[in-house]
């Protein structure tokens, strides 16, 4: 099965290169987060690599084990040790992230190796064991294929040799490089990949994966695909993580409705309860609020396809959107953004909420 939902005309253009025996020897795969790059890099890989190879190699390749196939990808260094790491030392938790979802992000990546907030990146070490890979013979004629999750958190010294392998490639070698912000990779690494641009998937191609891969129903797919805006890999946060998103709703309508009565006493509350919560879930929270300052705003315009809002929400925006208009939506945005830049600094997050609750006073009678 496929692992990459939809982009039909990226899988025939990649099939093309194929059928001609003219496959790039460096691919660059960029486009919005959840539109499949990952997933469409992994299926192809997989297909190179199953070219020469038997059976018993085709068997390999679908396992993601096979000799030919390699994988380099952001980790951080354990405690206590003494050495940068590289890909390999994360490599068995790579391949079942991958065989069971390859629509993931890179907080979901790092959060499924450890629960403490953790800086990634790919080693200067790593190109060395690239080249190493590379240089071996391919084990059964074939392709040898690397494939490179996030080149842009490459260490500058790692991302130097790689330009040196793109100059002058292994023979019979494929780089496959997924970048989400291909901006901030060496231009001359940029000039040296054939660049394939993915588009956002569209929201019935998403209901339609929601309902084949995860078993919903039509209808809760329908609302979770319009949420998602084009990524599949925000519509299965939104069904994972609907437990908080309720909880963050419904505490975000309570302090709008103590605001409006200008009952601070209440608000206090408010404040302390959400400063009993950890700091990561703090700033999921000031997320959600800007997403739901912003769809209160575009509600206004009566555009609904503009709207992306569960059914609980749209209910409450009806009464609540005309409160956010020109007058007042960039100033309650600034004030969310520097709430959350005060809890990332570890300014007392009861303080830090109480203010905010006052300020939205203020800002939601203009």
């Amino acid at each position: 099965m496929n692992r990459a939902i939809a982009q039909d005309a990226v899988r025939q253009r990649l099939q093309k290169y194929v059928n001609d025996d003219r496959v790039p020897h460096a691919l660059l795969f960029c486009g919005p987060e959840g539109c499949g790059k990952l997933a469409m890099a992994v299926d192809f890989a997989v297909g190179l690599v199953k070219l020469g190879s038997d059976e018993r190699g085709h068997r390999m390749a679908d396992a993601l084990q096979h000799p030919d196939l390699h994988f380099v990808f952001p980790v951080f260094k354990p405690e206590g040790s003494n050495s940068a790491p590289t890909s390999e030392l994360f490599m068995a938790e790579w391949r079942a992230a991958i065989s069971s979802n390859c629509y993931f992000d890179l907080p979901a990546w790092v959060g499924s190796l450890t629960k403490e907030a953790k800086k990634v990146q790919i080693y200067s070490e790593e190109s060395v064991r690239i080249l190493h890979k590379l240089n071996l013979m391919a084990s059964q004629g074939g392709y040898k294929v690397m494939l490179i999750w996030l080149p842009e958190l490459m260490h500058e010294s790692c991302a130097n040799k790689i330009l040196k392998m793109l100059e002058e490639p292994p023979q019979k070698t494929v780089f496959i490089l997924v970048s989400e912000h291909p901006e901030r990779l060496l231009d001359t690494i940029v000039s040296r990949c054939q660049r394939i641009d993915f588009k956002g998937l569209s929201d019935a191609e998403i209901e339609e994966a929601l309902c084949s891969r995860r078993g919903l129903e039509p209808a809760m797919a329908r609302t979770i695909a319009h949420s998602a805006a084009g990524s599949f890999t925000r519509a299965l946060q939104l069904i994972s993580t609907s437990a908080d998103e309720a909880l963050f709703f419904s505490m975000f309508v309570l302090l709008m409705r103590k605001c409006y009565l200008r009952d601070i006493r209440e608000m206090r509350d408010w404040a302390r309860q959400v400063s009993e919560w950890g700091r990561e879930r703090q700033k999921e929270f000031l997320a959600y609020c800007q997403r739901l300052i912003r769809e209160n705003f575009v509600y206004n315009f009566k555009r609904a396809e503009l709207n992306y809002l569960s059914e609980q929400e749209s209910q409450f925006s009806l009464k609540f959107s005309p409160f956010i208009n020109e007058r007042n939506v960039i100033g309650i945005m600034d004030e969310l953004s520097q709430a959350q830049r005060d809890i990332e600094q570890n300014t007392s997050s009861q303080m830090v909420f109480f203010d905010f609750a006052l300020r939205m006073i203020v800002l939601l009678i203009q």
